[in-house]
């Protein structure tokens, strides 16, 4: 059985992430900058490496990126 960490995407929610984020008119490091204020510290290389599914994302950013950018976690996973 392949484990899911094999193949070369850890997460599935960063172009999500990236969509909403320009939307929302935030640049990366911005968005960086709003997350520290709800006490999650995610650098902008971190974003960046998010939103390019090159890096894994915890539950506790998953659900920080969803109230500053103002988006629901149905949104982030491709469920609307």
């Amino acid at each position: 059985m392949k484990r899911i960490l094999d193949s070369e995407q850890y997460n599935l929610i960063g172009p999500r992430i990236k969509e909403a984020r320009i939307k929302s008119g935030l640049s990366q490091k911005e968005l960086s900058d709003k997350l520290e204020l709800l006490a999650v510290y995610t650098c902008r290389g971190s974003i960046s490496r998010i939103e390019n599914g090159r890096r894994a994302v915890t539950d506790i950013e998953i659900d920080a990126i969803s109230k500053v950018l103002g988006v629901s976690l149905d949104f982030l996973f491709g469920r609307e």
